[in-house]
């Protein structure tokens, strides 16, 4: 009898200390600071808050009621494009104006390091834990009534994790998580048949499993967003081979090569229609507290390098990344152009352009859909916001609430928005992967905007030769002296 007492004795006290420890888990690290005030071109950036373990807040879906909407700016209306999906993510408009979405969710997760470990056990309340559906769904509305009336299954064979889609001249492109492919496709089909080519083989899974990708504006290469297998190279740097980089892919060659490095987790893509550059959004590191790192988004310059794992926001140094630093990383770490919050989950990325119809107010910028937070007391994200740019080209402000109400305020979520791309009429789609909805955005009685007027330069005069100090042409000084136009 009484060693069954003990036995019972020593059993309740591991259950009451597993459950102060899960409720210390469970407590994390509050955040003090805003949303707004870790956002924009100066965001405040904090001391960091190490922990063992994240921040746990998890906000579990419970979907859309009848005829329930997501909140939305003044002066624009929503409406249901498509539902009854399961789990869409990224959505592409093709030329006819079908739009195509992968059905897709992350591959069997290997665990990589602490994060991984909770990450595996957790997403699944977060609603990302079902096996991925593996689909490429083809939509149209053929009436102009704003909802899709056909919805076809085009592809499934072949299909493993897909995400990014492109299409040029009859070859429609698929990024698996683990493989980048080209399909033949004939405009307007409701079947894609035959056998997939692989162009590519890609780092697979890791906690950042989707692979987006984007054409050049000439057609002739092919850009490939790769996210980090753990989040600071937890399982060593050969575990992070190939990630956390944006490859560039020639048609014509076959040949790849790193176009930018250093980027944890880069989401969307897209060209600026201001300037030509390239964009995308990155999701940065945990486990430093609530405040700790914002998101972002930035242009993206060949061989540009952001400093991940072992700096963010050019030179401020991860103590907790065990890798040796490369030398003089903190002299060309790039710093984002523009943060978009601690722990937000930046996803899909839309420049205004031509025709879209979305009022004056968000005539010039960005959209971005911020996924929501799984690790921030209180939450961060969840909505679509519009970062506005001025007439250089340059993001500015903070960002402008377009949709919102995805949160309940009773820790669960209607949805999570993923990815934004804009409809043939001008309006744009919002893909809500937990409540399986595609939400079609627009500015009743607004007109399609004007054409972008690009923004061109004079290139700097070449020097032909060396006057005093090389140090001085990275200076302020020298570039008002030699481009005194800022181009």
């Amino acid at each position: 009898m009484t060693i069954l007492r003990n036995i019972g004795i020593g059993l309740l006290v591991i259950l009451v200390l597993a459950a102060i420890g899960i409720a210390l888990l469970m407590r994390g690290s509050p955040a003090t600071l805003s949303v707004d005030e870790v956002s924009g071109t100066d965001p405040t950036l904090v001391e960091p808050d190490e922990g063992l373990f994240p921040t746990i807040d998890v906000a579990e879906p419970v979907g859309w009621a009848k005829g329930e909407v997501p909140g939305a700016a003044k002066g624009l209306q929503v409406q249901r494009f498509a539902e009854g999906l399961d789990h869409p993510r990224i959505m592409y408009r093709m030329p006819n104006g079908d739009i195509l979405v992968t059905l897709t969710n992350s591959p069997p997760r290997e665990v990589g390091g602490i994060e991984g470990f909770i990450m595996k056990r957790l997403m699944g309340k977060a609603g990302a834990g079902d096996p991925s559906p593996n689909k490429l769904v083809l939509l149209r509305d053929t009436n102009g009534d704003g909802r899709a009336d056909v919805k076809k299954v085009v592809r499934e064979a072949g299909l493993d994790s897909p995400s990014g889609l492109a299409y040029r001249d009859g070859t429609l492109y698929v990024a698996n998580h683990n493989a980048l492919l080209a399909f033949d496709y004939e405009l307007g089909s409701t079947q894609i048949s035959g056998k997939p080519r692989k162009l590519l083989d890609l780092p697979a899974g890791g906690n950042h499993w989707m692979r987006n990708i984007v054409l050049s504006p000439d057609g002739e290469n092919l850009y490939i967003a790769v996210g980090s297998a753990t989040n600071i190279g937890d399982d060593g740097m050969e575990a992070e081979e190939g990630r956390a980089t944006i490859w560039e892919y020639d048609l014509k060659s076959g040949s790849a090569r790193p176009y930018a490095t250093g980027l944890r987790n880069p989401n969307g893509l897209a060209w600026n229609p201001l300037s030509g550059e390239l964009w995308t959004t990155v999701n940065e590191r945990d486990m430093l507290g609530g405040d700790l790192v914002p998101d972002y988004l930035t242009n993206v310059p060949i061989g540009a390098n952001y400093g991940w794992p072992w700096v963010y926001y050019k030179n401020t140094i991860d103590r907790r990344v065990k890798a040796p630093m490369p030398n003089f990383l903190t002299e060309y770490a790039r710093y984002p152009e523009y943060a978009l919050g601690p722990h937000v989950a930046a996803l899909g990325l839309a420049f205004t352009g031509e025709g879209n119809r979305m009022g004056d107010q968000f005539a010039r910028g960005a959209f971005i859909a911020r996924h929501g937070s799984w690790n921030r007391k209180p939450p961060s994200g969840y909505d679509v916001v519009f970062v506005r740019f001025d007439e250089r080209g340059n993001p500015t402000g903070k960002p402008m609430k377009v949709l919102d109400s995805f949160l309940d305020g009773d820790g669960q979520t209607r949805g999570r928005p993923t990815w934004v791309e804009w409809a043939k009429d001008g309006s744009l789609l919002v893909s809500d992967d937990t409540a399986g909805i595609i939400w079609r955005v627009i500015a009743p009685g607004a007109k399609p905007t004007p054409a972008v007027k690009r923004i061109k330069g004079d290139s700097l005069e070449p020097q032909t030769e060396l006057k005093g100090d090389p140090r001085d042409a990275f200076t302020d000084e020298f570039a008002r002296e030699f481009n005194p136009v800022g181009n």
